[in-house]
């Protein structure tokens, strides 16, 4: 059903979406202070080509171990990236979840967006992983 669910999604409008969000983080990339926020839009990006079956989680929790990301600068970081942008895309996102709750077809596309806005609101420090990836499962304990 993932793989389903990923193919109706890129070709009704993920492939545009995850093209916008690499996009984005090439152009901030143009500038070496937006290099930790173009890293968080290729992250974005590669989740908004095939979101089913994936789930953001903090990536400490992945690797173990705290990085900048992780850390106070990574706060500041997503302070700064929510004022500026992501309450914007969080929103956008929310009223496309609402647009696909209104069928019943369009509900699991509507979870889908949820978790766009979720990871759009605050990205610096976050990585997407295979859903049925368990902390346990990954070696490190919450």
């Amino acid at each position: 059903m993932r793989l389903i669910g990923n193919l109706i999604w890129f070709l009704f409008g993920g492939i545009f979406m995850g093209l916008g969000w690499w996009l984005a983080g090439c152009l901030a990339f143009l500038s070496i202070i937006g290099i930790p926020w173009g890293r968080a839009c290729f992250v974005i990006g590669k989740l908004a080509f095939w979101p089913f079956g994936k789930q953001v989680v903090d990536r400490s929790q992945v690797t173990g171990q705290q990085d900048i990301g992780t850390g106070a600068f990574g706060t500041v970081g997503n302070i700064l990236w929510f004022i500026l942008a992501g309450i914007w895309l969080a929103i956008g996102h929310l009223l496309s979840a609402l647009a696909c709750f209104i069928t019943i077809i369009g509900i699991p596309f509507g979870l889908q967006h949820l978790k766009l806005a979720g990871i759009a609101l605050a990205p610096i420090g976050k990585t997407v992983v295979p859903g049925a990836m368990s902390l346990q499962a990954s070696g490190t304990s919450a």
